[in-house]
């Protein structure tokens, strides 16, 4: 193999996305050949060069492992929780190291996906990709058509302009989409995102007069939810991986390894691996259905409720 930079072989090799792989080696906390690096866009080649993270030397992955979850409200996304629990809790057991990729608040739910295969991550996460994610948000009345404008076309934020976004109003979420229990009285609007700043569509809806009541991820590019339960945890499907990976921009792996069968929701694994990624971003063409005209639909009080889980 040839010399890579250091922070694309370590997201390789599943440690995390680029952005945490480069925070480890600005920490002094990964060592080449013995010697500890700290300049980023160091180059390794991980077959002849002894790479080591945390103490730990760094081993190849021959196929990457692909999850996705629906994050329930109250729970961590992010894989450093502490005593709390976090979205890794849901993984199934034995599946080694895995990180989350596209990070909801602890007051937010729905589509996380998990995985060990940080080149993926990357892709999906950095702002300069521009993949979308989409995102069911609701807020207490209709937005007013200026309102809507300015969400669309970006919004003033102490951290600087929101790059431009798809909102429109819609009548009803997906018929497939299961809710945790939370307020449903109020407004839904669609929202496509291409960033990911943090709290971001909160603070926009806010900087409107329109503070979000409720937040649902449905989809990170071509991969949605679905008929996926709260706190259900299972791999990707090969069309799904592979529908993401294209996406991405990806070459497609070859047909993964047999995963762990899923845990009932809400299950604790006997262990699991611990990473991080980025903030989530994904590819082209997601969307959620029953969507109406920008603007168009009015309030859709007492929403019909969908099985709920605890």
């Amino acid at each position: 193999m040839s010399k890579e930079r250091l922070q694309k072989v370590m997201a390789a090799a599943g440690i995390g996305s680029r952005r945490k792989c480069e925070e480890l080696i600005a920490a002094g906390r990964v060592y080449v050949n013995g010697q500890v690096v700290q300049t980023l866009g160091s180059k390794a080649d991980p077959a002849r060069d002894q790479i080591v993270v945390d103490g730990k030397p760094l081993k190849v992955v021959a196929t990457h492992h692909y999850y996705k979850l629906h994050k329930p409200r109250g729970l961590l996304s992010d894989s450093e929780g502490g005593e709390r629990r976090t979205v890794l809790d849901l993984a199934p057991a034995g599946t080694g190291r895995l990180f989350p990729v596209g990070r909801l608040d602890l007051h937010s739910e729905g589509l996380i996906l998990l995985t060990d295969d940080g080149e993926l991550a990357h892709r999906l996460t950095h702002p300069r990709y521009e993949h979308p994610k989409t995102y069911y948000v609701l807020v207490e009345r209709v937005p007013t058509t200026t309102a809507l404008l300015t969400l669309r076309q970006g919004v003033e934020l102490p951290e600087g302009r929101t790059a431009p976004a798809e909102v429109e109003v819609v009548q009803e979420l997906p018929a497939e989409l299961a809710l945790s229990r939370g307020p449903t009285e109020g407004v839904w609007l669609r929202v496509v995102l291409r960033e990911g700043k943090k709290r971001q569509i909160r603070s926009m809806t806010a900087a409107v007069g329109y503070p979000t009541l409720r937040l649902v991820r449905w989809a990170l590019g071509p991969l949605t939810l679905g008929k996926l339960a709260l706190g259900e945890c299972v791999p990707l499907t090969p069309t799904e991986v592979r529908a993401l990976r294209l996406a991405a921009g990806l070459a497609v792996e070859r047909a993964p390894a047999a995963s762990p069968l899923p845990q009932r929701p809400g299950a604790r694994p006997q262990s699991a691996g611990r990473g991080s990624a980025g903030r989530g971003s994904a590819g082209r063409g997601s969307a959620g259905r029953g969507s109406a005209g920008r603007g168009s639909a009015g309030p859709t009080r007492g929403l019909p409720r969908r099985p709920r889980a605890a």
